[in-house]
């Protein structure tokens, strides 16, 4: 279809929708600021910045000529086909149009101002481990989410199934939990291996002295060598790791450095650069619509989980950079072989944070998580009693128990960020990354030497053709099976562990 036969209406919706993405990326950009540069007192300032520029987006969004532009392009969208570029672009519009003119203006200022301030408050409540310094705060933003699933759930779904609908277009609580209850199955079993298994990680290599200063270079270094692009990209530090887009050639990548733990820093930017590159491969022409977004986030989550875990943390990756960590950290790396290196690093064993979490364990965090907020936002959980019911389930699953709040139920921003529905996106991200790289791996028979020799570029550019131009064409699920010709499933995942942790554990 030529440009000439693209009617006025949708370069008109085309003009709407990127001014909406450009008032997006202020409000991304405001809030990178916020946890990072942003002097503590701003707060209450910043919380006011984001409400007014929410609502000025919303207004933005929900604007009736955008209503009358998609109901005048029904039968050209009709026409295009169903996966074509145009077709993706207005069907997608209508979606998110459908969606917003449904939530009131003053609900999503007051959401944006109460997560402004709700995300200040949670920074305290970490920083002195104390719940109750946060506790009116979620339950600010329970009822608020409660109130917007309300007004967004269809016939037959459940509240939660409304805000999961924002994240992972399509999916349904009820389909995440028929993968996670064999996924866990298939955890416990493993990890039951390797508690059986006589080898013990020498994990007291990665509590060495470790500057901060040089883990900064050394992982900048890492994230370029595998993809990112600086030139249209930056790293900086915050409490919590993210990625943020700010808009064509502006990605910000954060991390955070221990001295004394050498994981957190280095596979925190790799995992961020995986979010990163993905970003950096969307279609720039298509910026602010369908098919210059992303799929999910479960499928964004792949692809930071596929380059930490699936690369990172593979034999092959650090048969390539193990020298040159070493070289960096001679007087904590002296006389520490590969093997020692590798297996620490790979080390399984039940902990408290999710981001230092393990590749196996870090499935029953999800799993937990997921739980609770089902039952927060169905009323049978109160705010007030979070912190014992985690102790106590995180107790059961995973056989520790916190020793305090920040350690618990504190650890992660993102009730404090409003993003309830969000957990299963990262247990989901694990099993789309393990059928993705299986894939890979089976239209690039030499992929493994490549990453022992530090080439990345052919998995990268399999990565762009397949995911990340694609943008919007399909659903997460729909994509699984285009690239991979199978339906999503926890096997692949449990195979790959099983395999990798057989190896190492010797079972």
């Amino acid at each position: 279809m030529t440009t000439t036969n693209i009617p006025p209406a949708y370069d008109r919706m085309v003009e709407l929708l990127r001014e909406k993405a450009v008032l997006n990326s202020c409000g991304s950009l405001l809030g990178w600021d916020e946890q990072t540069y942003m002097p503590p007192a701003g707060g209450e300032h910043r919380a006011n910045q984001l409400a007014l520029l929410a609502g000025l987006t919303h207004e933005r969004a929900t604007t009736p000529e955008l209503g009358g532009l998609l109901g005048e392009l029904k039968e050209f969208e009709e026409s295009a086909g169903s996966e074509s570029v145009l077709a993706v672009n207005i069907r997608a519009a209508r979606r998110d149009y459908d969606r917003a003119t449904q939530l009131p203006r003053k609900l999503v200022e007051e959401m944006t101002r109460e997560i402004s301030l709700a995300q200040q408050k949670w920074v305290a409540a970490r920083k002195q481990a104390d719940f109750s310094i946060f506790q009116k705060s979620l339950e600010s933003i329970i009822r608020l989410k409660r109130e917007e699933a309300s007004i967004l759930k269809k016939e037959g779904e459940t509240l939660y199934d409304a805000l999961l609908d924002e994240y992972e277009p399509g999916m349904r609580a009820e389909q995440v939990q028929a993968l996670f209850d064999p996924l866990r199955e298939g955890v416990i079993k493993l990890l039951q291996q390797i508690k059986d298994s006589s080898v013990e990680p020498k994990t007291e290599i990665l509590k060495r002295s470790y500057p901060t200063d040089r883990q900064h270079e050394l992982g900048q270094a890492a994230a370029a060598q595998i993809g990112f692009d600086f030139e249209r990209g930056r790293l900086d530090t915050t409490a919590h790791p993210f990625c943020s887009e700010i808009g064509p050639g502006d990605c910000r990548l954060t991390t955070r450095y221990f001295e004394n733990f050498f994981n957190s820093g280095f596979f925190g930017i790799l995992h961020e650069a995986g979010h990163g590159m993905y970003e950096q491969g969307l279609n720039v022409e298509q910026y602010g619509l369908a098919m210059g977004l992303s799929v999910s986030l479960g499928i964004h989550e792949s692809q930071s989980l596929l380059w930490e875990n699936f690369v990172g943390r593979s034999r092959p990756f650090w048969n390539h950079f193990y020298p040159k960590v070493q070289g960096m950290y001679p007087e904590s790396l002296n006389g520490v072989s590969l093997d020692e290196f590798y297996t620490a690093i790979n080390d399984v064993r039940p902990s408290y944070i999710r981001v230092e979490a393990d590749e196996l364990t870090y499935n029953l965090h999800i799993m937990l998580r997921f739980e609770l907020e089902q039952k927060l936002l169905a009323g049978e959980l109160e705010a007030a009693d979070v912190p014992e019911v985690w102790n106590s389930r995180f107790t059961e699953y995973l056989g520790v128990t916190p020793e305090n709040d920040a350690q618990g139920c504190l650890q992660d921003i993102h009730w404090s960020a409003g993003l309830m529905g969000y957990f299963p996106t990262y247990a989901l991200g694990k099993m789309y990354s393990a059928q993705f790289f299986k894939a890979a791996q089976n239209e690039i028979p030499d992929l493994s030497d490549l990453i022992a020799n530090g080439e990345f570029g052919e998995l990268k550019s399999w990565l762009n053709k397949n995911i990340h131009d694609r943008g919007q064409q399909y659903q997460a699920r729909d994509l699984v099976k285009v690239v991979t010709g199978n339906e999503l499933s926890e096997k692949p995942l449990l195979e790959a562990l099983g395999t990798k942790y057989g190896e190492i554990y010797g079972f």
